[in-house]
């Protein structure tokens, strides 16, 4: 009996996302465990497989379209199964017949510099269902239709940042979806034909709105939010342009507003002499097989911090104190549109080269946005570094239910003062530990940071 496929809650806590891509076409079969939506949240592009072998029997969200968790998004049925009517079994499931968009947020819901997505529609009972997404393109042709073009988030994304116009674009994917593959090519072939020209000199590509408003699959890049004009856009002064918030921007600044607020920040501060520790990495690099960081090591040294004192390796809930049976540390990549923390398993049982590895991987699929949420998930502690940017400490705040998140600062040539009273002169890491004062004490984490310094300073620790 044909049944429906909501949107499922993809992380904890997520009322909403996009419906970013329909791999599959109304009629088509599929088996358990084959990829049928990609999903994106704030955060990373998710995708959903069947429960189960099934079959489109109709695709009710377009692409692009922002939908409450749990609304409906499909109507399937077994393998094999014939839908005779296909409004009857939407109202049979109480549903009204597909004749409309369903309410609530869509790509062009929120206006340039309104407060917010609208409210979702109730999800028991929605007055009515977005029609099938009209029929894309054969592959080759332009990737337009009745004003939507059909594409990968990735391929809008790439598009955006370089300035390629979608409407010329040509989708080589399925039923002519646009694909990474295609805006590479673009891309190419622009610089190919026009290799003098400057970014002042070249047409202006149309202006495309930031991905919270805009998701993939939109029918069309936005308005400016805000153009300035004689009095300013918007009630901004003349001069100014508000730019809407991201999902992304958002997300982070929920997260770090509940967390400064609810959650009892204390820090302690420490200094290591590092010249040991470059030294090791001068050697390790030498015949790793991936190049090691700085970061790579401190994010090492963190996991044996853990291990030598494991009471700090928790996270305060409600209903108790979980204690984490090995070490999760996430690691802080800035992107373009802002900090995301992917967690690394088990960094207590990993190579410095694996460490180095994921790390990379990890930073190279964020800032594609190709990053997968159970990647974002979880996690002891977090680690984030701004000593590339020339910062020499700062403090950051915590990501509940963490329990510790530790800023590194730049290494720097300095003076100090050796144990025999002499003066010296060292290379100096600073780092800021925060913590939950609800999950950890002073005394403890003063204990932690002892632990943290002695490592940086006696590096071969980490590599034992």
């Amino acid at each position: 009996m044909a049944d429906l496929l909501r949107m499922p809650e993809i992380a904890a806590n997520t009322e909403e996302a996009v419906l970013a891509g329909w791999p599959v076409a109304e009629g088509d079969e599929f088996a358990a465990g084959d990829v049928i939506a990609t999903i994106e949240t704030a955060k990373a592009v998710v995708d959903v497989e069947a429960p189960a072998p099934g079959a489109v029997v109709r695709l009710l969200v377009p692409e692009g379209t922002d939908v409450a968790v749990g609304d409906p998004i499909a109507l399937i049925a077994a393998p094999g199964e014939t839908v005779d009517d296909v409004d009857a079994a939407l109202a049979r499931l109480g549903l009204g017949t597909a004749t409309g968009p369903t309410p609530g947020p869509t790509p062009t819901t929120a206006a340039a510099g309104a407060p917010g997505p609208a409210p979702a529609p109730p999800r028991t009972a929605p007055a009515g269902v977005a029609a099938a997404p009209a029929t894309p393109p054969p592959a080759g042709a332009p990737a337009t239709g009745a004003g939507r073009i059909f594409a990968s988030p990735l391929a809008r994304k790439l598009a955006r940042e370089a300035g390629i116009p979608f409407d010329t674009l040509r989708g080589s994917g399925p039923q002519g979806r646009v694909v990474r593959a295609d805006v590479e090519a673009a891309i190419a072939a622009a610089r190919a034909a026009a290799p003098a020209v400057t970014p002042s000199a070249a047409a202006p590509a149309p202006p495309a709105a930031p991905a919270g408003h805009s998701p993939a699959g939109a029918a069309q890049p936005a308005a400016p939010a805000a153009a300035p004009g004689p009095q300013g856009a918007a009630g901004t002064p003349d001069g100014d342009a508000l730019v809407p918030h991201s999902r992304l921007r958002r997300a982070i600044a929920r997260r770090l507003t509940e967390s400064k607020s609810t959650v009892p920040h204390f820090y302690l501060r420490g200094s290591a002499r590092v010249d040991a520790l470059l030294a090791l990495r001068t050697e390790l690099n030498a015949a790793a097989p991936v190049k090691i960081s700085v970061n790579d090591l401190v994010v090492k040294a963190v996991g044996q911090a853990h291990l030598a004192v494991p009471q700090v390796n928790v996270g305060w809930t409600d209903a108790g104190m979980r204690v984490f049976g090995e070490v999760d540390l996430g690691v802080a990549v800035a992107t373009e549109g802002g900090l995301v923390t992917p967690v690394l398993r088990g960094v207590d049982r990993m190579s410095v080269s694996a460490v180095a590895a994921a790390t990379r991987d990890f930073a190279d699929r964020a800032r594609r946005g190709a990053l997968r949420q159970h990647e974002l998930e979880g996690g002891s502690a977090t680690v984030t570094n701004l000593g590339m940017y020339g910062a020499e400490e700062f403090s950051a705040i915590l990501n509940p239910p963490q329990a510790t998140i530790l800023a590194v600062g730049a290494a720097r040539r300095e003076p100090v003062v050796t144990d025999a009273g002499e003066l010296a002169v060292a290379t100096v890491l600073r780092v800021t530990l925060s913590v939950d004062h609800r999950a950890v004490d002073g005394a403890l984490a003063a204990q932690w940071m002892r632990e943290f310094v002695a490592i940086l300073e006696q590096p071969l620790r980490i590599i034992c």
